[in-house]
């Protein structure tokens, strides 16, 4: 990496535009970076450090990068960082920009602009610049990427602090791995730590709780087995539960077995006992049933002799009713024929009533062909129906015509009418019209009047409140300037009180034997009192914290009337001196007129629309007055046709109608004629048809009565039963026969008899004694079933506990094997003597190569004398393997680095950081380093020593490498000519480049 250009705008103590050329510098290898304390030399490695991490290190950085801006920048300028560099054989320009504060564009104040980058690439063969990303992301990405550095260990290798590697000879072993873990990223070998800890953690809490699972199934078997199985007595993670729970759990289900057996034994012999009584206790049982079943037949036939006689009469009700049923049809019958004749009559009276007097007596034969006639004379009408019914549409459309006829009459009218006002009409709604569009164009040019008035009216308002807080703030200023004079006064009284009293104020230290702070002597004869009005020191100093407080809000007070003034001038320049009420009168009129113009502008629109409908109708009118004309010359044609045919038809229907009012009511009056004369007809028929059915039925039902054995029909249907009373006889008769048979079957059943006979069967006993067995039972299998429960429980849990054994086995040997590894890899296992880190091992390797490294330059510095060597002993208590020692070649004794000298600390220092950038060099993929800074630490060697030190950095410049040193020690600017001196003034730093 070579830098080839660096331009800073704005950046840290430069105020301006800087510039650095590093090529010019680098043309000498070795250059110097100095100036006064203060002035900003570090602020150019700062600007390196920023253009290609978009970071300063330490606590520099802060804010976001905002307090990376100049405090003596212009307001309008912008921070900004250009570096031009070249890294792996490309030439890249960045550039940086911070985020800022700028002053807002329109108004007061300021905005925040958000931080920029650019990154550019020189093309060689075309000799221009070729952007290549605007990204923070990947512009870092891409430099880290080159580089092979993060920020950290660029600023160790590239800016060799070297107070930090000072202090780095002296820390201990715990701060050295802090530091060499950020430069060597050794963080992965601390992760392999942190994750074999937590490996460890995870597996032996996976152990733990495999135990406790497998305490959890002891318990549950020690719960199944009762008091057959004893606990071991260890916890979770201790060796060797597995095997004592396996070995308990195998007892305790031998045990559990042994009383299964005897459980069975005594549920066979319970079962055998309560097979005898439940036998027993079935033939008693059977036997007081027949007993009873005997008893209870022998009464059953006691009650049925009872009830002989009603059984006897039910039954001679049921063979009447039987004969009955033969004449119940000739009953039937005979009732629907007596109904159907009183219905006959009752019709053929009704009938007779709407007769004609010349009818009323006739027969069925007459009233029939009375009702042909009027039949006959009603078909002779249908012709004149037909003609009075288009005489009636003639009418009707005669009728039309006439109101057509006043229609086209009105509407002819009316569009005379109409069509006179047409012409004042349109011109009337044209003037509205173009009224309409001059108001339109008057409300277009007020609304661009209106906006400048309103501004001016908001200004004019502003103008007046600026002008109430001027003068309030001016009477602010000139009470606070009086209250700042008055303190002043007063602190300057005090002070003078104070200075008056100041023998008494010294008095008050002076002790015997001790001199005085005035004269020098030693006795004291009259010391000065402190009067009543004494001040002391604290007054005074209170008395001027009040004056300085006074002044500072007297300057506040004076700061904000500035202001005030400003903004009162910048708004009085803009609208004058007119005042706020008649420029708001001014807007109001303004306001006024533009609604009032709107107003009427907005019936533009409408006035076009009426004009739009006028035209519309004005032409309907003069179709329709067109259209009435055609339509009266068609009706007075078809009034002549239809005057003829009217004509025509009048005489045919006074031909046709009689005395009748019309054709209509004398078809009318033959309709209901012959509807009554054929209804009668049809009556008196029916009558006569009823009275010889009725007739004829009288006689079979006489006939069928006499055959069933009946004296007289009515005799026969008393007897008669309905549905239901034949169903309950039917039922009692079927009851008493069945009881009967069944009375018969149990008193000649032989066991019935026979147990009849035996002596009363005792119930109560048997029961007793099948009670007692079965208890007995009942409990014989509670015994059996629970040393069941308790086997298949334990051989269940047993099966579960070796089952989590197994699959705890390979865990508890990776929680062993993983705990080995994680002591070992702590530093905390008996394997690892020197209690050594994994992290500190690989970081003594690579401090082992440092020191390496460093002694090759440090013997060139110290002419042979000292020697960096790595040691990996214990100190005290703590872990071994970040340890330094100095080796004195003069006395060949092995010291610790903290022994050395400032001078020798420094050089010492200095080789240990050029060896540190030459192994993470190597571990960053050998990116070659053509530029490098050192900071301070010359001033403490002697002349021989810093010859010595400028060799050894002059030989840094092999291979075309440039070395910066950056210091104000004043005999390095006449050892080194090419340089580069930082300027400080009230206005900020600059660079200046000087033998180059």
């Amino acid at each position: 990496m070579r830098l080839h250009r660096l331009d800073i705008t704005a950046f840290g103590p430069f105020g301006g535009a800087q510039s650095v050329d590093f090529d010019a510098l680098s043309t000498a290898g070795l250059f110097l970076l100095h100036g006064p304390t203060g002035a900003g030399k570090t602020s150019v490695l700062d600007a390196v450090c920023y253009a290609l991490y978009g970071s300063v290190p330490g606590a520099r950085q802060g804010g976001q990068g905002t307090h990376l801006r100049s405090d003596h920048a212009e307001p309008g300028t912008r921070t900004e960082v250009r570096l031009e560099l070249t890294v792996a054989g490309r030439r890249l320009e960045i550039t940086r920009q911070p985020p800022w504060e700028r002053p807002k564009k329109r108004g007061t104040g300021t905005t925040l602009d958000k931080a920029q980058t650019w990154l550019r690439e020189y093309d060689a063969v075309h000799g221009t610049w070729k952007d290549l990303s605007r990204s923070h992301q990947e512009i870092g990405e891409e430099i880290t990427q080159l580089l092979g550095m993060s920020r950290e260990q660029f600023c160790q290798v590239v800016l060799l602090p070297q107070g930090d590697f000072a202090r780095f000879l002296r820390a201990d072993a715990e701060a050295r791995g802090k530091l060499l873990g950020r430069l060597f990223d050794t963080q992965r070998f601390a992760d392999v730590e942190k994750r074999l800890a937590e490996r460890r953690r995870a597996t032996e809490a996976r152990v733990r709780e495999g135990d406790t699972a497998l305490l959890a199934d002891a318990h549950r078997m020690q719960q199944a087995a009762g008091d057959a199985m004893e606990l071991p007595d260890l916890a979770p993670g201790d060796p060797g539960l597995a095997v004592a729970v396996l070995a308990a759990a195998a007892v305790a289900r031998s045990t559990a077995r042994e009383r299964l057996t005897v459980a069975h034994c005594g549920l066979t012999a319970a079962e055998s006992a309560h097979t005898r009584a439940q036998q027993e206790l079935a033939e008693a049982r059977e036997l007081a049933r027949l007993q009873h079943r005997f008893t209870e037949a022998q009464d059953r036939a006691a009650r049925l002799a009872e009830r002989a006689g009603e059984y006897e009469e039910t039954r001679a009700r049921m063979e009447r009713g039987r004969k009955a049923e033969t004449v119940a049809p000739a009953l039937e019958l005979r009732e629907d024929a007596e109904n159907a004749h009183r219905r006959a009559a009752l019709a053929e009276a009704n009938a007779r009533r709407a007769l004609p007097e010349d009818q009323a007596d006739s027969g069925a034969p007459g009233l029939a062909a009375a009702a042909r006639r009027a039949a006959e004379e009603l078909g002779s009408l249908a012709s004149a129906r037909r003609a009075e019914h288009r005489l009636t549409e003639l009418l009707t459309e005669r009728a039309g015509l006439d109101r057509e006829e006043r229609a086209d009459e009105d509407t002819a009218r009316e569009a005379d009418a109409w069509l006179d006002g047409w012409e004042p009409a349109r011109a009337a709604l044209q003037a509205r019209i173009d009224a309409a569009q001059e108001t339109a164009s008057r409300a277009e040019s007020l609304a661009a009047r209106r906006d400048p008035a309103r501004r001016r009216l908001d200004a004019a308002r502003r103008r007046d409140r600026l002008t109430s807080d001027v003068t309030a703030a001016e009477r602010r200023a000139l009470d606070s300037g009086q209250r700042a004079q008055n303190s002043r006064e007063r602190w300057l009284d005090l002070r003078e009180r104070r200075l008056s009293g100041i023998a008494a104020e010294l008095a008050a230290h002076l002790t015997d034997g001790a001199p005085c702070a005035v004269c020098g002597a030693t006795e004291h004869p009259a010391p000065a009192r402190k009067d009543a009005g004494h001040v002391d020191r604290e007054a005074e100093q209170h008395a001027f914290e009040e004056h300085q407080e006074a002044e500072r809000e007297h300057d506040r007070h004076k700061q904000l009337k500035t202001e005030l003034q400003a903004d009162l001038k910048a708004v009085t320049a803009e609208v004058g001196d007119t005042p706020a009420d008649r420029t708001a009168a001014e807007v109001a009129e303004l306001e006024r007129e533009f609604e009032q113009a709107r107003r009427e502008a907005s019936a533009l629109h409408a006035a076009h629309e009426e004009l739009r409908r006028a035209e519309g109708e004005r032409e309907q009118r003069l179709q329709a007055r067109q259209q009435s004309a055609v339509r009266a010359a068609a009706r007075l044609t078809r009034r002549d046709t239809l005057d003829r045919e009217q004509g025509t038809l009048e005489a045919e229907l006074t031909r046709a109608r009689g005395a009748a009012e019309s054709v209509a009511a004398r078809a009318a009056q033959l309709e209901r004629l012959a509807a009554v004369l054929t209804e009668a007809a049809d009556a008196a028929r029916t009558a006569e048809e009823a009275a010889v059915r009725l007739k004829a039925a009288d006689a079979r039902l006489a006939d069928a009565a006499y055959r069933a054995g009946f004296d007289t029909p009515a005799a026969a249907a008393s007897a008669l039963l309905d549905p239901a009373t034949h169903r309950a006889l039917q039922h009692r008769l079927d009851e008493r026969q069945s009881e009967e048979s069944a009375v018969r079957a149990v008193l000649a059943e032989p066991e019935t008899v026979v147990a009849s006979r035996q002596a009363p069967a005792d119930l109560a006993a048997a029961t007793e004694r099948a009670a007692d067995a079965e208890r007995r039972l009942r409990e014989a299998a509670s015994a059996r079933d629970e040393a069941a429960r308790r086997t298949t429980e334990l051989d269940r849990l047993s099966a579960r506990a070796e089952d989590g054994a197994r699959r705890l086995a390979p865990l508890r040997e990776e929680y062993d094997r993983v705990a080995r590894l994680a002591a070992l890899a702590a530093g905390t296992s008996a394997d690892n003597e020197r209690r050594m880190r994994l992290e500190s091992y690989v970081l003594a390797a690579r401090l082992e190569q440092v020191a390496a490294a460093a002694t090759a330059r440090l013997r060139l510095m110290s002419a042979g004398r000292y020697t960096l060597v790595h040691s990996d002993d214990r100190s005290g208590r703590g872990r071994s393997g970040l340890g330094l020692h100095v080796v004195d070649a003069w006395t060949g004794r092995e010291r610790d680095t903290a022994t050395l000298s400032g001078g020798e600390t420094f050089f010492a220092s200095l080789a240990l950081a050029l060896g540190l950038a030459d192994v993470v060099t190597d571990e960053a993929g050998g990116v070659r380093l053509d530029t490098l800074f050192i900071d301070e630490g010359f001033g403490s060697l002697d002349d021989q020593t810093l010859d010595e030190v400028l060799d050894v950095l002059d030989s840094l410049r092999e291979r075309d490498r440039s070395v910066g040193i950056v210091s104000h020690v004043g005999d390095l600017r006449r050892r080194i000519h090419a340089q580069l001196e930082v300027v400080k003034d009230r206005t900020g730093s600059s660079l200046r480049r000087r033998g180059v």
